[in-house]
């Protein structure tokens, strides 16, 4: 091979080399963003969305925003309970409206959890202790025990709780009716 056909063939590998470098790029910026980066962007949207709601209604708070399993956090760092509301039912309609948020912007459904307060992280302690209170009474007499209604969050907690406890759970009746029967295992 003549010195003008190995530096033509030289030119040409090369040329395909930067070509599958390009292509591998390419490839990359195109791939379908992972599970955190969905989360993080819908915990990004709820956020601004909110910004916006506390700036309209002249309410201080601190966002702060993570993910978590298989879930995106928001929470209002806040002294007021404004959002709370009684028994947490604005801070439920409030999640509602960050969750069509998010669906309206990335067209999927989101389950985004939204903290106002602290009182999520409040109630959650209250449940567990409902729960171990439910646990000990099936465990000493055997009965069922049936719960008050509770909204899907609340359920869950306690769920989990009797689920670590080694018992067994589950939901009955219709929203907003809808309760935890706790009883021993199966």
């Amino acid at each position: 091979m003549s010195d003008e056909q190995q530096s033509a063939a030289d030119v040409e590998q090369a040329v395909k080399d930067v070509v599958d470098d390009v292509a591998e790029v390419a490839a990359e910026e195109a791939a379908e963003p992972s599970e955190e980066d969905i989360l993080v962007k819908e915990g990004d949207i709820a956020a601004d969305y909110l910004e916006e709601l506390l700036d309209i209604a002249d309410l201080d708070g601190d966002l702060d925003s993570y993910t978590e399993g298989d879930r995106a956090h928001v929470s209002v760092v806040t002294d007021s309970t404004t959002l709370v509301g009684r028994d947490g039912e604005v801070l439920e309609a409030l999640q509602e409206l960050c969750r069509l948020a998010v669906m309206t912007e990335t067209g999927r459904r989101s389950r985004l959890m939204l903290d106002v307060a602290g009182h999520r992280e409040k109630r959650r302690k209250e449940l567990q202790l409902l729960a171990q209170d439910a646990v000990n009474s099936v465990n000493e007499n055997g009965e069922p025990v049936r719960l008050a209604p509770m909204n899907p969050f609340e359920r869950k907690v306690v769920h989990d709780a009797v689920a670590a406890a080694g018992l067994y759970s589950e939901s009955e009746g219709q929203e907003p009716q809808r309760r935890v029967v706790v009883q021993a295992a199966k």
